[in-house]
């Protein structure tokens, strides 16, 4: 039996030499999970950390807003009577120009009336164009 217990022997170193490759190739496996967990782990604590200063900012960013907003409804709350006032006064304003209008057409007449009279009164002879010409100088 001595040949059988070396046949075995044979067989057990056969199978552990081709055991060996599959074990390297398995510890090489396990050593890249082990780096990639490691790496994945990392890139879990960046994300979380990213997500936590997100949030921060966000609640900033939400406060900022709401800050703005309230000074901006003040500004238009203190805007408004200011503008009614604005419209009161250029509602006026439009009246006192319509009225303005009216009276300057009225007028208008009256002053062709009354520079006709001046145009009639006009210097006709030569002797009170003179006359007037001496008044002037004496002054």
């Amino acid at each position: 039996m001595p040949w059988l217990e070396t046949g075995l022997d044979l067989l057990v170193l056969l199978l552990l030499g081709a055991t060996l490759p599959c074990a390297l190739r398995l510890e090489r496996a396990l050593r890249a999970a082990r780096g990639d967990r490691a790496a994945l782990e990392g890139s879990a604590a960046g994300l979380g950390e990213a997500t936590r200063l997100a949030e921060a900012a966000s609640i900033r960013l939400r406060a900022t807003a709401e800050g703005a907003g309230r000074q901006l409804a003040e500004k238009l709350a203190a805007a408004e009577p200011l503008r009614d006032d604005l419209r009161y006064l250029v509602e006026r304003a439009e009246a006192m120009a319509d009225r303005l209008e009216v009276l300057v057409r009225a007028a208008r007449p009256m002053a062709s009336e009354a520079a006709a009279p001046a145009e009639a009164g006009a210097v006709r002879s030569q002797a009170e164009r003179d006359l007037l010409r001496a008044l002037r100088t004496v002054r």
